[in-house]
C-alpha cells in the first residue's frame, strides 16, 4: 500500500523550477535546433526560395547528393567497451597546423545571398572555434575582408582556373599576401553543372524581382531588409555580374585546365596545395606522384556531374593507395558529427562541411554558424565516447562497416574479352 502525504511546499518548490525564458527570438530558435536538419528547417522558413534552393540543390536529378547522404546512413559502428574514456581530444594536425575539430568550413559561392553577413560570419565563427575557413573564388567577401573577420585563425583559399589566367594567378598572390596558408586547387568544374532548381526559380546574380519573388518575400521581410540595406555584393574574383550561376561559371571557367596549370600554381603559391574534386583512385595516385600536400575527395556536393562517384565510398580505396603519401580529405553529404567520425575512422585526415554551415548561416547569421559548429562538435564528442576512443588517431576501420547498397555489377564477359584483345600485340 502506497503511503500518501500532503505535499511539502519546500519540496514542491524544488521540483517546480521554471527555466528562465530566452527573450531574443533568434537565440530562442537556435536553442531549439538540436541537429543540422533542425537548422535546415529554420533556414527554409526564413530564406526566400531561390537562395535556399541554390544552397539545397544539386545537379540534374540530384542523384549524386542523395547517394552521398545515403552512404553515411548505410554504416554500422562497432563500439569498444570498458576502455575508461572520460574525455576525448577532437583536435587534428592538418596541413602543417592544428584544427580543434576534424572539420573545416568548405568554400561556398555567393554566400551573402544566403544571409547578408555571409563569409564574414563563417570566418569569424571558424576562428572562434579554432577550425579553418575556406573562401571560394566565387565568394561574396574579398580576401582582405575574410582576413579582417578571422585575423588570427587559419584561412584557406579555393581557386578555380579561369579563362583569364592572370585573374587566377592574381587571386592566389593576394591570398598569399593576406596570410592564407592553404590553397584548394579545384579541378571538377571545367563547366557548370546543370543546376535545374536555379533555372526553374530564375535565380540570378543579382536577384531579379518578379511577381513570384515578391510574393515569396512577403513572409520573409528580414532577408530582404538585410539584402537591400547592406553593401552591394563584392566578389572575390568577378568584377561584373549578371545572369544565372551557370552562366557566370561558364563565362569564367576554362575546360582546358590541365596538369600544366597545377604546375604554374605550385610555382607561385608559397603554402600548402590541396587538389579538390578528385573522384577516382587513378587520379589520386597521379596527384600523389606530383607531390601535392593533399587531395579532397569530392563531387562538388553533387552540383557538377550527376551520378558521380560517392566520395565516402571511394575513401577506403584511396587511403589504401595514397594515404602514406599525402593527406586525404573528404566532403559531400556530411550532415552530422557521426558522418565526420566515420570518415576519420576510414582514413580521412580531415573533412569539409558546406551546406551544414550554410543552414546555420541562414537560420541565424553568425550565431547560427556558431550553433552549427556546436552541434557537430557535440555529435563528434558523443560518438567518440560511445565508441570509447580518446583521440581521433584511435579511430580505425575496425570501428565502421560500410553496408552494401551501390555494389558495382561485374563487367560482361564480352566486354572484358574485348578489352583484353585491345591490349594484345597485333599479329602481322
Amino acid at each position: 500500500m502506497v503511503k500518501r502525504q500532503v505535499p511539502n511546499p519546500r519540496e514542491l518548490a524544488e521540483l517546480l523550477r521554471f527555466k528562465r525564458p530566452t527573450l531574443n527570438p533568434t537565440d530562442r530558435r537556435l536553442e531549439r535546433a538540436l541537429t543540422i536538419a533542425d537548422l535546415r528547417d529554420i533556414a527554409k522558413r526564413r530564406t526566400p526560395k531561390a537562395p535556399f534552393d541554390y544552397t539545397e540543390g544539386a545537379a540534374e536529378g540530384e542523384i549524386s547528393l542523395a547517394r552521398a547522404r545515403q552512404a553515411f546512413l548505410d554504416i554500422e559502428f562497432h563500439p569498444s567497451i570498458l576502455r575508461n574514456v572520460p574525455v576525448v581530444d577532437t583536435s587534428r594536425e592538418v596541413l602543417g597546423g592544428t584544427s580543434a575539430l576534424p572539420f573545416g568550413i568548405a568554400p561556398t559561392g555567393f554566400t551573402r545571398l544566403m544571409r547578408a553577413e555571409g563569409e564574414e560570419a563563417g570566418a569569424a565563427a571558424a576562428g572562434a572555434a579554432g577550425i579553418p575557413f575556406t573562401l571560394s573564388t566565387l565568394g561574396t567577401t574579398s580576401i582582405e575582408g575574410v582576413k579582417a573577420a578571422n585575423p588570427t585563425g587559419r584561412n584557406w583559399f579555393q581557386l578555380y582556373v579561369m579563362k583569364q589566367r592572370e585573374i587566377s594567378y592574381g587571386l592566389a598572390q593576394r591570398a598569399a599576401r593576406a596570410g592564407f596558408d592553404t590553397l584548394l586547387f579545384t579541378v571538377d568544374t571545367p563547366v557548370a553543372g546543370a543546376r535545374l532548381r536555379d533555372r526553374r526559380n530564375g535565380f540570378s546574380i543579382p536577384p531579379q524581382l518578379t511577381l513570384g519573388t515578391v510574393l515569396d518575400a512577403l513572409p520573409r521581410p528580414g532577408w530582404w531588409i538585410d539584402f537591400l540595406t547592406t553593401p552591394k555584393l563584392e566578389f572575390a574574383s568577378l568584377s561584373s555580374t549578371g545572369g544565372t550561376v551557370a552562366e557566370l561559371l561558364d563565362a569564367a571557367m576554362d575546360p582546358t585546365i590541365s596538369f600544366a596549370d597545377l604546375d604554374e600554381i605550385r610555382e607561385l603559391w608559397p603554402g600548402k596545395i590541396v587538389v579538390k574534386g578528385v573522384q577516382t583512385v587513378e587520379d589520386a595516385k597521379l596527384l600523389a606522384d606530383t607531390g601535392v600536400d593533399g587531395i579532397v575527395l569530392s563531387n562538388h556536393g553533387g552540383r557538377q556531374l550527376d551520378r558521380a562517384p560517392v566520395p565516402f565510398l571511394l575513401l577506403p580505396d584511396v587511403v589504401r593507395e595514397v594515404g602514406d603519401d599525402l593527406e586525404v580529405h573528404l566532403d559531400t553529404g556530411i550532415m552530422s558529427g557521426a558522418d565526420i567520425v566515420a570518415s576519420v575512422a576510414l582514413g580521412a585526415r580531415f573533412t569539409l562541411v558546406g551546406r551544414a554551415y550554410l543552414y546555420g548561416l541562414m537560420a541565424g547569421g553568425r550565431r547560427g554558424v556558431d550553433r552549427a559548429i556546436d552541434i557537430l562538435r557535440s555529435e563528434i564528442v558523443r560518438t567518440m565516447k560511445l565508441l570509447e576512443v580518446a583521440t581521433l588517431d584511435e579511430l580505425t576501420p575496425k570501428h565502421v562497416t560500410q553496408l552494401a547498397r551501390l555494389v558495382p555489377i561485374a563487367r560482361p564477359t564480352a566486354l572484358a574479352a574485348e578489352a583484353a584483345s585491345e591490349r594484345m600485340p597485333v599479329q602481322l
